[in-house]
């Protein structure tokens, strides 16, 4: 084994800020001019913004618009999620920096079951590697989100068994506003916008700057900063390009380590590991260009780059007991504090080429595309004896880790008549992997190719109703840690599997919008997590088949007078491990699947009258089991057990006192209910007690 005293990136995070500043400098200082007119940019939408966008999905499809997050005023684009039927959501630092987003069903664990995008850019920092998320974008920078499940999704990949969810930026605006926010345990954010246009008005460019800090809620403080550059302009009559950049760095006192049992009766606020740190930096550029070749034709084309440096710096556990966590001491003869830092790299091209044509004597809309995709990841685990607060030691651990893949992709929905279009779609990806213990030179590769075709309809059966169904294969590649093992064995281990099958319909009547969906999900080989942060009892090995059914659904309805209802609930009850598969002598066949509760469902009550919004809701979460051996009983240490069910309810209220001034407001679990997350990755997580925000906007 090499032994060196290694350093961490501290120096490069400072010099990566000294750069961040002048690219900041240098974008004020560019002499903005009021916008000519509203500019569209070019990007790829998951669904799309005509009026005819939804309709054309042969899937299930949910929006969370901009109305809608200025009302709520979301703590991050995950708490924005709970909002969506079919997504369940697991707490950990209670802010959302490190996102844990299922789908019917679906593990939350680091996302790692559906497909997170940014404008259409793989939010993942490896989509082969890990797809694991360790980062999530700024829901204060969002103008909406979407989500898409069902056939439609083959259009993007990999990793879209769940779905695929695509938060949106807005486009610069004219002018520059300054928002203020200030709330429970020491929140403060401060974001200034900026935004205007060339002379001539076809090139526009913008800044949104964003720094928040806060105590946390229990006690696990954070700094955060984020800065977005975007910009594009007209090349011509038929061509405009957009480009973006992007800025992140965090530092949050946050642990795997959550609280025993004994802790979270006597002081669920508390940290029970104040020396862990999870330091995140994170870089992106993508470009966006749109060719409309001619009426019928248009080539969209984006080129993306991102880098992410995640360091989790973390005291080495001794024992644990219901009381607490004994950590071992830093005297010199043991390793106290260990470091599992992270370097990622990766970049890719995505072209598309839509074209609208009259085959077989009706209308037909095509898609065909190709994609190319690289990852990079530096893993080193470094390690002291001495200092409970190191960020430097002896390197233990030097992996690296590399893939590459292709794919190409292709649609056509078949435009029958006015009411019946089908939209078969065929999905291939081929991708290598590679890793290599730069320890002692072991290394290995593995590779795989997948097909996956898919089949969707949609039949508009009256103009207040639309049936929609699909049937598609989905896949999920394997990580490359558990792929090709520590000595560079492949350890022939399959991609997740899936045959997924639903049936829909939406429409909306005088009042009332509505959509209700039953799905059906039957994977052959589930991959069960082999990291620490899937819990207790993570194995390497494909779990066997595994089988998901359900229904959900989401409705709106407006009274009168200002007053509207909203409804959502997703109904899941069967979640479960479908074939003999014996692990540690316990045959898990027919045992519900970890952290997939029965029932979510959110209910609003609403009222608006000129500028006034406001929003009572409730959130419920039935119980759940948090291992695959579904431990009723909570074990000593906390971290097995049912966890409960739970409601919480929230207040909002968010009022426009003219074109320029709003001011806005939340309490976010108002009954000041104390309930249970999660039990993963290690020990008692409770959600956030009672906590409120109030904010303010000026636009100059």
């Amino acid at each position: 084994m090499k032994s060196s005293t290694h350093m961490p990136r501290c120096d490069a995070r400072a010099m990566n800020k000294t750069r961040l500043a002048l690219a900041v400098a240098a974008a004020l200082y560019f002499p903005l001019q009021p916008l000519a007119a509203e500019v569209q940019l070019p990007r790829i939408d998951v669904v799309g913004e005509d009026e005819q966008a939804v309709a054309r999905q042969p899937g299930s499809v949910a929006i969370v618009d901009k109305e809608e997050l200025e009302l709520l005023q979301p703590l991050s684009t995950q708490d924005a999620l709970k909002s969506v039927p079919g997504v369940v959501v697991r707490e950990e630092e209670g802010y959302g920096f490190i996102p844990n987003i299922g789908m019917r069903g679906l593990n939350p664990n680091r996302s790692q079951k559906l497909l997170v995008l940014e404008d259409g850019v793989p939010v993942a920092p490896g989509l082969f590697l890990a797809n694991e998320s360790y980062y999530s974008p700024r829901i204060e920078r969002m103008e909406s989100i979407e989500v898409l499940k069902g056939a439609a999704g083959l259009r993007y990949g990999p990793t879209t068994i769940g779905g695929v969810i695509n938060y949106k930026t807005g486009d610069p605006e004219d002018g520059v506003k300054v928002t203020a926010k200030a709330g429970s345990h020491g929140y403060h954010l401060l974001g200034l916008d900026a935004g205007g246009a060339s002379p001539s008005g076809e090139a526009v460019g913008g800044i949104s700057v964003v720094t928040a800090q806060g105590d946390g809620f229990r006690d696990n403080g954070f700094d955060m900063k984020d800065v977005v550059l975007k910009g594009g302009m007209a090349l011509g009559s038929n061509q405009w390009v957009s480009a973006k950049f992007t800025y992140y760095d965090n530092e949050v006192n946050t642990s795997y380590v959550g609280l025993r049992p004994n802790e979270y009766k006597n002081d669920p606020t508390r940290n029970p590991a104040p020396n862990d740190y999870f330091l995140t930096d994170r870089y992106s550029f993508d470009i966006n260009h749109e060719l409309q070749i001619n009426e019928d034709m248009k080539l969209n084309t984006l080129l993306y780059w991102s880098q992410l440096n995640r360091d989790y710096w973390r005291r080495d556990i001794a024992s644990r007991s219901a009381d607490g966590t004994t950590f071992v001491a830093c005297g010199g003869a043991s390793y106290c504090m260990s470091g599992r830092n992270r370097a990622f790299e990766m970049m890719g091209v995505d072209s598309r080429l839509l074209i609208n044509h009259k085959a077989f004597g009706i209308g037909n809309e095509a898609e065909i595309g190709i994609r190319l995709h690289s990852d990079h990841l530096s893993n080193q685990t470094v390690r002291s004896t001495t200092d409970e607060n190191a960020r430097s030691g002896t390197l233990t651990g030097d992996d690296t880790q590399k893939a590459r893949g292709i794919a190409f992709y292709g649609q056509n929905r078949f435009i029958i008549n006015d009411r019946v279009a089908i939209t078969p779609g065929l999905r291939i990806e081929s991708y290598e992997q590679e890793r290599k213990n730069e320890l002692n030179g072991d290394s290995g590769e593995s590779s795989n190719v997948e097909v996956m075709p898919g089949l969707g309809l949609t039949w508009q059966l009256v103009p207040q109703a639309q049936l929609f169904a699909g049937a598609y294969k989905g896949f999920s590649p394997a990580m490359v840690a558990t792929a090709i093992s520590a000595g560079g064995t492949d350890q022939e281990l399959d991609a997740e599997r899936s045959t997924n099958f639903e049936i829909g319909v939406r429409g909306a009547l005088s009042r009332m919008n509505y959509e209700a969906t039953a799905f059906h999900m039957d994977f052959e080989n589930q991959i069960v997590p082999q990291s620490e942060s899937g819990g207790v009892g993570a194995t390497v090995t494909n779990a066997g088949k595994t089988l998901h059914q359900g229904l959900e659904g989401a409705v709106e309805y407006a009274l009168g007078g200002g007053w509207s209802v909203g409804a959502n609930a997703t109904w899941v009850p069967t979640a479960k491990y479908n074939s003999t598969k014996i692990v540690g002598g316990i045959d898990r066949n027919g045992n519900r699947l970890p952290y997939a509760p029965e029932l979510t469902a959110n209910l609003s009550l609403n009222y608006k009258l000129g500028g006034l919004k406001t929003s009572l809701g409730a959130y419920h979460v039935s119980s759940q089991f948090v291992d695959a051996e579904n431990t009723r009983a909570e074990s000593a240490d906390g971290r097995r057990g049912e966890i409960p069910a739970y409601t919480t309810m929230d207040l909002s209220a968010h009022y426009a006192v003219n074109k320029q001034l709003n001011v806005f407001g939340t309490v976010r679990n108002l009954l000041d209910r104390k309930y249970i997350a999660s039990r993963n990755p290690d020990g008692i997580f409770p959600g956030a007690e009672r906590n409120f925000e109030v904010g303010v906007s000026y636009k100059f």
